[in-house]
């Protein structure tokens, strides 16, 4: 009940530091994957600057924060930050980390991934986890799940397949390449035929790069 004494206590703790950190933007950091059987998961943590992110301090926390959370059923940050590892919650290791570092420190998303026993996972780091991928595949062959993580890090699809392309997609990329076709003066005397034609190689070349399985294979672009 000594307010004097409970203020110095979170002062000299470094927590006081460490609240008045909470309204800073944390948009750098990195992101780490780890797999346990059928089980992985996929996590970011931000930091202010990329700098910190070469922190060991922050590199161990990253490192309890994905294994702690795969061991777990969290479905929520709020359920991850609330997880225990040793004898303090997560949070409790994200104010000290932002009280120690100097930095605001946050989890920024998770995601937990599972498979079955005829599944493999791909997994990829690029750049110790600037950017991160998993992929869960059938079969057992490592080495293209691996390759198929990295192309999924390399070129961003959004689906998997030209199947899982919502109408609405399809519409709205028609409509830019028709502007964008329509727009260029070299096709200004060009038949409305020819126009339609253009227009519909356009949107399927760009629909393709969105789609995992209709991709170039950054390893063979001879490939999909």
């Amino acid at each position: 009940g000594d307010m004097d004494k409970a203020v110095d206590w979170l002062r000299e703790k470094g927590i006081a530091k460490s609240v008045k950190k909470a309204n800073r933007i944390a948009a750098e950091g990195l992101s780490k994957v780890v797999v346990d059987g059928n089980k992985a998961v996929i996590v970011e943590v931000n930091s202010e600057t990329d700098f910190v992110a070469k922190n060991e301090q922050f590199l161990n926390l990253l490192d309890t924060v994905a294994k702690t959370i795969l061991a777990s059923d969290a479905k929520t940050n709020e359920e991850a930050l609330a997880l225990t590892a040793g004898d303090k919650t997560l949070n409790d290791l994200f104010v000290e980390a932002t009280a120690t570092i100097g930095e605001k420190i946050v989890l920024r998303r998770f995601v937990v991934l599972t498979k079955n026993d005829d599944e493999i996972f791909g997994d990829y780091m690029h750049n110790g986890g600037v950017k991160s991928t998993v992929v869960v595949m059938k079969g057992s062959n490592a080495e293209l799940a691996h390759y198929i993580a990295m192309q999924v890090a390399s070129r961003a699809p959004t689906y998997v397949s030209s199947a899982d392309l919502p109408k609405d997609v399809v519409e709205h990329e028609t409509s830019i390449q028709t502007e964008i076709v329509k727009n260029d003066p070299k096709n200004a005397s060009k038949p409305e035929a020819i126009i339609a034609k253009m227009v519909e190689g356009k949107v399927s070349k760009s629909l393709k790069d969105m789609c995992l399985v209709d991709q170039e294979y950054f390893l063979d672009t001879n490939k999909k």
